[in-house]
């Protein structure tokens, strides 16, 4: 292929546009561009330096960046395609895509000496057209675009921000509450299957691992199509907006809201109730919201908010204790007993290898517990990571 053929057809992308803009590709459109001029040495040393961090097969590299773009006929997928003409588009494209993969050093010098001191990089023969038939077949568990490469995000400004680094929390780690969270997750099971699935509250004393719970299921399944969204109660007027982003999306999502509750003027408490109980444009079926909160009623009331001159007063505080009652499935964390709390600190010892004898760890871990302030799941646990580096107790 010629070198004004490869501009030319590369600068021309239609379904694969935004690759453009991913990965190396503007570096080897540059070194393209150079190609011929005294800046070519310096756009291929940019780009070979840039192709090497990600292991020197720039088949590889280009394959990932399509895989990994998000086009109109991978949003598509899950929803009947986007029509022939952008199928035989994309077809065409991936066509020439293969062929720029196995483009070398050597196709643009001609194998020039002056040239010789560049490193080559490796190519190879892959078949992108089946490479992205399967992706495009994987779209509901895998997604697209920033949905492909990572499974939690938090709202800044409105948008979708990946966490490169979520906590890698796994239920096999939680030891003590397996019955509280098997309801959550036969809920998170229906949703991914696409069965009605409900909002969920998880309330309860601090430290039982409500917040750990979500987090773990999220990980859990999130090589079955699931993503997780933490939402701050001051963010939850972005949700309607956000609701109509996701709703064509194929993966299901849950909306986390931690540590939640309100004052009894709080703004954000009509956000929620919208968003609980949908609005004219209806709920979507592949969204839900998990929330963690000390609270059973959610709002924080005192003596003072039930005198006034509130003519409907029992109306009023009715609709405060309602908010609740708009999650279809309340889930209770209690703070453990004697027995629950040594099984959890008997697990969590296991866990971290620490080696003793399960009298003095029972009688340790509860002293601990008193001056922690009481039993939970959480402070089992700082008391075993501290055996573990060595603290004396």
């Amino acid at each position: 292929m010629k070198l004004n053929t490869m501009r030319t057809r590369l600068d021309g992308l239609v379904i694969f546009r935004g690759i453009l803009q991913a990965n190396i590709v503007p570096a080897f459109r540059a070194m393209l561009a150079a190609a011929g001029s005294e800046d070519f040495v310096s756009a291929a040393a940019d780009f070979e330096n840039q192709l090497f961090e990600r292991g020197g097969s720039w088949t590889r590299v280009l394959l990932d960046a399509v895989l990994q773009d998000e086009n109109i006929c991978i949003r598509k997928a899950a929803s009947g395609g986007a029509g022939q003409a952008a199928a035989r588009c994309m077809d065409s494209e991936l066509e020439f895509l293969q062929q720029l993969s196995r483009v070398t050093l050597v196709d643009l010098t001609g194998g020039e000496e002056s040239f010789a001191f560049l490193p080559r990089w490796e190519t190879e023969e892959v078949d992108f057209a089946a490479a992205y038939a399967e992706r495009l077949a994987e779209v509901g568990q895998k997604g697209y675009g920033m949905f492909a490469r990572h499974h939690m995000f938090t709202i800044e400004d409105g948008s979708l921000i990946p966490v490169r680094f979520p906590d890698p929390q796994r239920l096999s780690e939680l030891p003590g509450y397996e019955h509280e969270r098997e309801k959550v997750i036969a809920n998170t099971k229906a949703l991914l299957s696409g069965k009605p699935a409900v909002n969920v509250l998880l309330y309860g004393d601090a430290g039982t691992g409500k917040s750990s719970s979500v987090k773990a299921i999220a990980n859990e399944f999130a090589a079955d199509g699931l993503r997780l969204v933490e939402v701050k109660k001051n963010q939850l007027y972005q949700i309607p907006a956000l609701l109509d982003s996701l709703a064509q999306n194929p993966l299901k999502f849950i909306l986390f809201i931690d540590d939640l509750s309100f004052s009894a003027n709080d703004d954000n408490f009509a956000a929620l109730k919208a968003i609980l109980e949908g609005s004219v444009g209806g709920r979507s079926q592949n969204v839900v919201v998990y929330a963690t909160s000390n609270r059973r009623h959610l709002i924080k009331e005192t003596l003072s908010d039930r005198s006034g001159d509130d003519i409907h007063e029992a109306d009023t505080r009715q609709e405060l204790m309602s908010l609740s009652a708009r999650f279809g499935l309340t889930v209770t964390f209690q703070r453990p007993d004697k027995v629950r709390f040594e099984e959890i600190l008997l697990d969590l010892a296991k866990q971290y290898g620490v080696q003793m004898p399960s009298d003095q760890l029972f009688i340790k871990g509860e002293a601990f517990a008193i001056r922690a302030g009481g039993r939970s799941p959480r402070v089992a646990r700082q008391f075993i990571e501290l055996l573990s580096a060595g603290v004396r107790l």
